[in-house]
């Protein structure tokens, strides 16, 4: 089995070392990654200059963007394969609910998703990489199971680990996305220049929380695993845009 790996921390992040060692039992490992942090860059591509990716002395490649453009640059010529599944993380914070929309960990898998891979993004809610051999152990039991048993169809699964020895672990659970509160107001400072600064706030406390969604399987310290979709069409909505704008029809 031929995989893919990618982050959004970069390429010398604690986290993908210790997915990247826990997935060479299972098959030939490539890891095209962000040369720095790029947490929050979402699903953004480099228009606006010419990407070099480079390679460091552990085989790991690195490229000066962002988690979609090294997925990108990977499957439309960089690689002379075709990656039988992607991986990206294992983050370091968690990726539920609204997070899922700004997270380059979720964007990464979201990217190899488009180009029809089967994609899993992992990440670990607790910062600091508490208890990070447990995330990696999970890791490895699921891509395991996909060696095994592969899906039928690709599919997008975001996949968060409770902080807590992999002894405390309380199962898996499929879940759906749960939902925040609004984020904390952004913070005010001042640069060493004199100029008003702004940093973005903490995220919102979860709101819906309930055992079904990854909020509720986290408090239960079980493993959440979501599979998501990226059609944004509200389906539901269709009907009234087309009632509300009907005036404007062309006769």
């Amino acid at each position: 089995m031929r995989i893919l790996v990618s982050n959004d921390d970069g390429y010398s992040a604690a986290g993908i070392e210790a997915l990247v060692a826990a997935l060479r039992p299972l098959g030939d490992i490539t890891v095209i990654a962000p040369e720095t942090n790029c947490s929050g860059a979402s699903n953004s591509l480099t228009l606006s200059r010419p990407l070099s990716v480079r390679q460091a002395a552990n085989g790991f490649f690195h490229v000066n963007g962002t988690p979609s453009d090294c997925i990108h640059v990977a499957l439309t010529g960089l690689l002379d394969f075709r990656p039988d599944l992607l991986v990206s993380g294992i983050n370091n914070g968690a990726n539920m609910g609204e997070d899922t929309l700004y997270s380059g960990t979720v964007a990464a898998a979201s990217e190899g998703f488009l180009f029809g891979i089967p994609s899993i993004a992992f990440s670990l809610v607790q910062r600091e990489w508490q208890h990070l051999d447990c995330a990696a152990q999970v890791a490895r039991e699921l891509v395991g199971r996909f060696r095994d048993d592969p899906w039928a169809e690709p599919m997008l699964l975001n996949v968060n680990i409770p902080a807590v020895p992999y002894h405390a672990l309380k199962g898996f659970r499929t879940t759906r996305l749960g939902r925040r509160h609004p984020s904390e107001p952004v913070i005010r400072s001042t640069s060493p220049y004199g100029d008003e600064v702004y940093w973005i706030g903490p995220v919102g406390r979860a709101r819906d929380n309930g055992p079904e969604t990854d909020f509720g399987a986290i408090e239960a310290q079980a493993v959440s695993m979501t599979p998501l979709r990226l059609d944004l069409t509200d389906h539901a909505r269709t009907q009234a845009v087309a009632r509300w704008a009907g005036p404007l029809a062309t006769p």
